[in-house]
């Protein structure tokens, strides 16, 4: 059997399976016809990797691409509490949770468009690098890359396959200088993107080359008018919106804002940014629908396959949700309804008789 054969199985099975994802599981869901050691073979094969992520996902990105898509950029964790601790699998912060948390550090670039988002490349952090931290005198591990760099290269990959988007998104995570200008300068790209509220800029061209910069928050600002400010080391004009929300206790927030592109309002910078939220719904669904979470494989390049597979069980999930309008939970509930329906009824085959009164 074919690589490609074993992946479209291999795949389907993460779609089906509701417990552990497992070579055992996987053999006999298919009554033999892949062995568990076949499985463990392909898994421990050549790494998949970006490019065949492109391979794979092209098709279905030629069918929804158009000059309004965006290119979405950002991070996430599996945790991973009870495997063992590799390269791949280690310690890494959280900001969300603000809290060192064990499992799998991954960046993806997801294009969305037509209603449509599919990861188009992908980066696993990698820790191969060990260190004794001067504060505590432990050992750690680092990666020889950062998350930033990962996001360029992502960028400049999606360029390269010629991916037509107008905007780049993502967090403020990856809303360096560096990024700005990489974007505008170098991709010829439009981005928006949040700003911390410790950023530095100066509110004119006169005070930027005086050098008479102030922090974001310190700005009298009216809620969704853009202005006309340079930040700190970006080579360009930007524009800056402030939208004020409103969290789930209750509590009041602001979100700052900038775009390199000046020809737009207010509005319509918040409403291309609000496309960004598509990346969590992917992540949702990559770690709860196709079983990321759940394999035991225990070395870097057969977890790195599982991780490939379940992007390529994302990827059919969200084709066939274009064909049904379900979405992948619904789909994924559709699924365990007709699994438990075929249980029950293989249960009164074994068992057709009732209780007695």
């Amino acid at each position: 059997m074919k690589n490609s054969e074993l992946l479209d199985l291999y795949s389907d099975y993460l779609i089906s399976t509701f417990g552990q994802a497992t070579a055992t599981g996987f053999s006999g869901l298919l009554r033999g016809a892949v062995s568990h050691d076949q499985t463990q073979r392909w898994l421990a094969g050549e790494e998949r990797t970006s490019a065949d992520l492109w391979q794979v996902v092209k098709p279905q990105i030629r069918q929804i691409e158009s000059q309004d898509g965006a290119l979405i950029v950002d991070d996430s964790l599996v945790e991973k509490p009870y495997s063992d601790e590799n390269d791949l699998i280690c310690w890494h912060y959280d900001h969300s949770k603000q809290r060192s948390i064990k499992g799998i550090n991954f960046v993806t670039a997801l294009y969305h468009n037509q209603g449509v988002s599919l990861p188009v490349g992908f980066e696993l952090v990698r820790k191969t690098e060990r260190y004794l931290d001067p504060k505590s005198g432990k050992e750690k591990r680092r990666s020889t890359r950062t998350k930033n760099e990962m996001c360029r290269d992502l960028l400049r990959q999606a360029v390269n396959n010629q991916i037509p988007f107008k905007y780049a998104l993502n967090d403020s995570w990856f809303s360096s200088a560096e990024n700005m200008n990489f974007i505008k300068q170098d991709l010829g790209k439009d981005f928006v993107m949040p700003v911390k509220s410790n950023r530095t800029l100066a509110t004119s061209l006169e005070a930027k080359q005086k050098g008479r910069y102030q922090r974001v928050d310190t700005l009298s600002l009216e809620p969704m008018k853009a202005v006309t400010v340079y930040l700190k080391g970006v080579e360009f004009a930007l524009f800056l919106v402030t939208q004020i929300f409103t969290n789930e206790d209750g509590t009041t927030g602001i979100l700052y804002l900038v775009t390199s592109d000046t020809t737009l309002s207010g509005k319509e910078m918040t409403t291309i940014y609000q496309k960004r939220w598509n990346v969590e719904l992917y992540h949702k669904s990559l770690k709860q629908n196709v079983s990321l979470e759940k394999s035991p494989t225990h070395t870097v390049r057969t977890q790195t396959n599982h991780f490939f597979a379940s992007l390529c069980g994302y990827i059919k999930l969200e084709f066939v949700k274009g064909k049904t309008q379900l979405n992948h939970f619904a789909l994924k509930s559709k699924l365990y309804l007709a699994a438990l329906q075929s249980a029950y009824a293989a249960w009164q085959e074994f068992h057709p008789t009732t209780l007695a009164a």
